[in-house]
């Protein structure tokens, strides 16, 4: 598959998780009472290290750096920075380091204090130096209006001491400010605020631990590049000899990762203040090689940027690659994290946008690597699209007059294609058609601008995006390269309509699948007459529906339930109102938490029948874990259990659903109909994975379940060689996967959809390519001429849809 197709999705979009569960916990104690004073309007403590020197250190001393946030120098003389155990005993004093000199506008400026025994490099040249010995830890530092030593021992005493500018206690420290101390201090961690020196006041809020990365009053920092200003930090730092393009390289891995820059210039070209918070900045001085890209992500954690887009900056920070979904394979994002920031100017122009369209998007996706990593593997963007996309990661690109090949989401995220080359559904999207034809010009649209300032458009697949969609080339674990758009094109809607089946001769028996995603009472009545509606109107009332996705009668909750006759009795009521008929309907429960799905929700496959057309062979015997069998030759064949489930106690469907089997009759003939519901893509590497060709490890359990599925209806074929066998659902996987070859094997079933034309083999939508994981089977005894069969597409295609997947229908004259 292109990428994993989890079942359903539950985030928020770009959200990431920046610390562990122990310092997440940290973050919540209850605010000590008085101990929140006025947020600091000038210098602020910008950074605190406390392991210099110690196992496993590389910096050989501790370090506090302070920060003015402000666009004045900020004069030093006659303060100090002072340090405090983080549990004072009564005969604790507070260490003291004087001041001197000052910190520029909008720089920073160094204290060096006490060396350890170990380390192997030096910190930039300091602004002051002291003899405190900090704890590693756990501590209490204090930017102090004078040199007389704090006499305060708890949080509530020093809020109260006007002497004290700012204060950061890290670790358990018993003095600090707000809710609690900052989190994660170590040998070789710092604690330090995001770029914008933001101060709430709230240690734990307000800083974040990290690799430590101290840097002076003249811009110098501990990994090279030129210092800044020459007259002790009162001229503007200016850039150091690192370029984004060095950072960013010829592979997709920065020869810098791990390594802390200094200076580094660029203009802002977009801010992101929600979810993975940040700004992308470029360089537009560009170097003459097409596989560097100008362009960088600056990670700021917590802390919304400050920056605007148009401001010229200098950027010093540690370069790491960030994977967003690392156990999927995916691609990784070259980051400049720990940032510090310094303005130079703003409303400058942005760079100009890369056009991305059929022109420069190679038909080709990816190279291969015999399943392994081409983390490091030269870039090679004018041969292949992911190449292509990597080789501007980050960097201002557009796309002009674009398809929409799938609808807005409920995250605000919709999907174009950018290159005419890409094989066409008759509704506009575009057909996956192998794995070896991915659709190289898919890629996904998110917005940048609040949503009160710039509404995100609702498209529905053929679409068209017109003008200019622009911003920076982002990459997500959901949707993998996306255009984080500054500026989003309007809408041009094409009137894409809901399909409608034709209507079934008295002579035809009608048969439909429908997953209807993760169905039960608590979806409440607009969803069920919602798709209750569809199967009226849309699928004309079928004799027989096979429904994957139905919940037990509590849904989610996880309390042993796993009876779902709430559930299908509320469906059948619907249908009844919508004017459909009165269904009746079979199915066996599962046994509680063994098939998959939702935790506690029971997902399990229902069959619904009119009792006016058709009618059911109740055979006793059927339940969660007795195995269907085959009994009697020739007419008189039949199951031992109807409904029943093909050999639940197979391996093959470990955590999975397993096929329900009912026989019915039509016009006094048997007909055996299996509703499947194949286990899901989880696990898989997408199809844009660092992995090529991408291990789809998902597939081993789906061979084994076409495995056992096809032996017995092999099985029922050689009782009765003209058995009328359906088989349909949710089988999780497309018509040329090995799955749906082996089912298909020795001919005992045929794939309907592969008798559809290629642009209509479709029933589903997943990061822009419309593709099959819904199927009818039929044996040979429905020959095609009496077969017609149809994917009703009233879902994938639409930003309002009642399921994610198109029901699918088959009239056969048994």
């Amino acid at each position: 598959m292109p990428s994993p197709t989890p079942a359903r999705r539950s985030r928020r979009t770009l959200l990431r998780v920046t610390a562990p569960a122990a310092v997440a916990a940290s973050l919540v104690l209850v605010p000590l009472p008085g101990a929140f004073a006025a947020p600091s309007t000038g210098a602020v403590i910008a950074e605190v290290y406390g392991g210099g020197g110690n196992s496993g250190a590389t910096l050989k001393n501790d370090f506090i750096e302070l920060g003015n946030p402000t666009g004045a120098a900020f004069g030093l003389s006659g303060y100090s920075v002072q340090y405090l155990p983080g549990s004072p005993s009564a005969s604790s004093q507070w260490g003291v380091t004087p001041l001197t000199g000052s910190i520029p506008a909008g720089g920073r400026y160094l204290v060096a204090e006490a060396p350890g025994a170990g380390g192997t490099a030096d910190l930039p040249a300091a602004d002051a130096s002291g003899s405190l010995a900090l704890s590693a830890t756990s501590g209490t530092v204090a930017l102090v209006n004078g040199t007389a030593a704090l006499s305060c021992k708890t949080a509530a005493d020093c809020a109260a001491d006007p002497r004290i500018v700012d204060l950061l206690g890290f670790g358990s420290a018993v003095v600090r400010e707000g809710s609690g101390p900052a989190a994660g201090a170590s040998n070789t961690a710092s604690v330090a605020r995001g770029s914008s020196l933001a101060d709430t006041d709230d240690n734990a809020k307000d800083f974040t631990a990290g690799d430590p990365t101290p840097v002076n009053s003249k811009g110098a920092g501990t990994g090279g590049g030129t210092p800044g200003g020459g007259d002790g930090g009162t001229t503007p730092p200016v850039p150091g000899d690192v370029r984004i393009h060095d950072i960013q390289g010829t592979t997709r891995i920065s020869p810098l990762n791990t390594k802390t820059v200094t200076n580094v210039p660029g203009i802002v070209t977009g801010v992101r203040g929600y979810g993975t918070k940040g700004f992308w900045i470029q360089d537009p001085n560009p170097d003459a090689n097409p596989a560097t890209s100008e362009a960088v992500f600056v990670y700021t954690g917590s802390a919304a940027p400050t920056v605007k887009v148009g401001d010229s900056v200098l950027v010093t920070a540690k370069v790491s690659e960030y994977y967003p979904n690392s156990s999927g394979g995916s691609q990784s994002v070259t980051e400049l994290t720990g940032p510090k920031t310094t303005v130079l100017s703003s409303d400058n122009a942005v760079p100009a946008a890369v056009v991305l369209d059929a022109a420069n998007i190679p038909a080709a996706y990816a190279p291969d690597n015999a399943g392994g990593s081409i983390d490091n593997l030269p870039l090679n963007p004018s041969a292949y699209a992911l190449d292509l996309y990597e080789s501007l990661e980050g960097m201002n690109v557009e796309v002009r007059d674009v398809p929409v090949v799938q609808a807005t989401d409920k995250y605000n995220e919709l999907w174009v294609d950018a290159s005419s080359a890409d094989p066409r559904t008759g509704r506009g999207g575009v057909v996956y058609l192998g794995y070896d034809k991915p659709n190289t010009g898919r890629i996904m649209i998110q917005s940048l601008p609040p949503l009160t300032q710039q509404p995100f458009p609702v498209a529905n697949v053929g679409d068209e995006l017109t003008g200019s969609t622009a911003g920076p080339l982002d990459y997500n674990q959901f949707g993998g390269y996306t255009i984080a758009a500054n500026t989003v094109g309007a809408v041009k809607d094409n009137g894409l309509q809901r399909e409608v089946a034709d209507r079934a001769l008295p002579s035809e028996l009608s048969i439909a699948t429908y997953n209807v995603e993760n169905l039960d009472p608590s979806d409440g009545p607009a969803k069920f007459a919602e798709l209750a509606q569809a199967v009226v109107t849309n699928l004309r009332s079928p004799d027989i529906i096979a429904l994957e996705e139905i919940q037990d009668n509590n849904g989610a909750v996880n309390d042993g339930t796993v009876d779902a006759s709430v559930t299908v009795r509320t469906f059948i009521d619907a249908i009844k109102a919508a004017g459909g008929p009165a269904y009746d309907w079979r199915s066996v429960d599962p046994v509680d938490g063994k098939d998959g799905g939702e935790p506690g929700g029971n997902i399990r496959q229902v069959f619904l029948f009119n009792p006016d057309r058709v009618s059911f062979t109740d055979i006793p015997g059927g339940d969660s874990t007795t195995a269907v069998d085959v009994t009697g030759t020739g007419k008189r064949t039949s199951l031992t259990a109807s409904p029943g489930r093909i050999a639940p106690a197979d391996e093959a469907w470990n955590t999975s659903r397993k096929p329900l089997i009912g026989q019915f009759s039509f016009h006094n003939k048997p007909v055996f109909v299996i509703a499947n519901h194949f286990n899901s893509k989880g696990g898989d590497q997408g199809i844009d994975s660092r992995f090529q060709a991408p291990t789809r490890s998902s597939e081993v359990q789906r061979g084994k379940q076409a495995a056992v599925e096809q032996a017995f209806v092999a099985k029922l074929l050689a009782a009765d060689p003209g058995a009328r066998v359906v088989s349909l659902g949710d089988f999780n996987d497309y018509q040329f996967s090995p799955a749906l070859q082996t089912l298909t094997k020795d001919g005992v079933l045929r794939d309907l959809v592969n008798e559809l034309p290629e642009s209509e083999r479709y029933s589903y939508v997943y990061q822009g390519n419309s593709q099959v994981l819904d199927h009818i089977l039929v044996s040979p005894a429905f020959k095609q001429q009496h077969v017609r069969y149809d994917v009703v597409h009233i879902n994938s295609e639409f930003a309002a849809q009642a399921s994610d997947h198109d029901p699918q229908v088959v009239r056969v004259k048994p």
